[in-house]
């Protein structure tokens, strides 16, 4: 029987045998975290031959020595590999150094102190610099922000990406909103992927600030569980199709491709962008790790071997995904305590229980030794204003870890609710 069904009578009675199997999972004294999409020791595993692939070459095909200063932007090689994957011309593409979300907040200080291609001032020279969230997203992002001053107005998700009627009517007249934070494919944590239309209308927008600017971290691009995935339409074409080709900036790294802390990560833009950061760029570095680009371009050797290694990763993921969606199915379904998506790629799955539970849910799972993402943070200042999100992260623990963890987090998330009927 769905809970909301229940007498004040059933709900007590299930309550009490939701406290006892409670207290059998917490004397178990596990210590399991989800509390991050990280890869798990067995993916890591797979580039292990990226360490030896060199073999004692330290040069470009076109004699660059990767050991010495120098090639601000990347080398040809590393560029062509990430105009591959992004569907751009080398000459859009800057490689950076092993983070993505480096890449991001440089791109947002440089703003902020220089201002950006065509700005009539830098954004730290406005009374308020505002930027657009969907939520629920990415944490990091929201930190960014609020640790440089800037104010966040959320955006809710609709079933093919940010509700675009808002974005549009907030872009259009508000000057002071200078950017918008956007995962576009598999986003996290939701796993939407922006339909077309919802691409070509970030595209066309048309916003009141002239050095308005979206950042389209495109971090989960070739992280597909099957090969039912989705298809994401190439913002950097659609923008220049409509007239607007420096209105983004697109990120992406080999973080969960090779090893999250020495992979690679890329900038994409338009070329005049690109010139423009580079101009800027050249007073912070001399160049970034060469070999480690070296190193990823002998070891992948080009964007097929991407695809294979995602494959790869892929067959030791999905069975943690179907266990978090199965344990779901089974335990919640039945008595409707929340709703959560079925994504076909990325890193999490996004749970939603009755208003008023999520950090109820968190706090119990915590104290049966099972750490999930906070409350509260795949929404800007950490404030979900209905407090029922909560990320799910199944890559990183084993199989049999993972389904150990999601009974814990069913029975949590049963008896919060319970609880929360009974108080109303």
């Amino acid at each position: 029987m769905l809970y909301k069904n229940m007498t004040k009578e059933q709900l007590a009675a299930e309550k009490a045998v939701l406290e006892k199997e409670y207290s059998e999972h917490k004397a178990k004294g596990l210590k399991l975290d989800m509390s991050r999409g990280k890869p798990a020791p067995s993916q890591l595993d797979l580039t292990m031959g990226m360490l030896t692939c060199l073999d004692g070459e330290y040069k470009t095909a076109g004699g660059a020595d990767c050991r010495n200063y120098g090639v601000l932007d990347g080398i040809p090689e590393a560029k062509a590999l990430f105009a591959d994957i992004l569907g751009v011309k080398p000459e859009n593409i800057i490689v950076g150094g092993n983070s993505s979300l480096q890449l991001m907040y440089d791109t947002i200080i440089r703003a902020l102190q220089l201002g950006v291609l065509g700005s009539e001032k830098p954004w730290c020279k406005y009374d308020k610099v505002k930027f657009l969230c969907p939520v629920p997203g990415y944490d990091r992002h929201f930190a960014i922000c609020q640790s440089l001053g800037i104010e966040m107005i959320n955006i809710e998700y609709k079933e093919n990406g940010p509700d675009m009627d808002e974005v549009e009517r907030l872009v259009s007249s508000d000057e002071s909103i200078k950017g918008i934070w956007c995962v576009p494919m598999y986003s996290n944590p939701t796993g939407i992927t922006y339909s077309d239309e919802t691409v070509k209308r970030f595209a066309s927008l048309k916003p009141a600030a002239k050095d308005f600017r979206i950042f389209w971290d495109n971090a989960y691009c070739v992280h597909h569980l099957s090969d039912d995935c989705d298809k994401l339409l190439n913002i950097i074409d659609e923008c220049e199709k409509a007239g607007n080709p420096d209105m983004v900036f697109e990120f992406t790294s080999t973080s969960k491709i090779s090893f999250p802390g020495s992979g690679l990560a890329a900038m994409a833009a338009s070329k005049a962008n690109i010139d423009f950061v580079k101009s800027q760029m050249t007073y912070q570095t001399i160049g970034f790790d060469k070999l480690n680009q070296l190193r990823h371009v002998k070891y992948f050797k080009d964007f097929d071997g991407i695809k294979a290694q995602m494959k790869r990763h892929a067959d030791i993921i999905r069975p943690k995904f179907e266990v978090v969606l199965e344990m779901l199915g089974k335990e919640i379904t039945p008595v409707g305590a929340g709703s959560w998506n079925s994504p076909k790629g990325g890193y999490f799955v996004s749970f939603d229980g009755i208003d008023g539970t999520a950090k109820r849910i968190v706090s119990l799972a915590k104290e049966a030794g099972v750490v999930m993402t906070g409350a509260g943070a795949t929404y800007p200042y950490g404030n979900d204003p209905r407090d029922r999100n909560i990320r799910i992260a199944p890559t990183f623990p084993t199989v049999e870890e993972l389904r150990a963890a999601m009974e814990i987090f069913c029975v949590c998330v049963k008896l919060a609710t319970v609880e929360k009927l009974l108080a109303e």
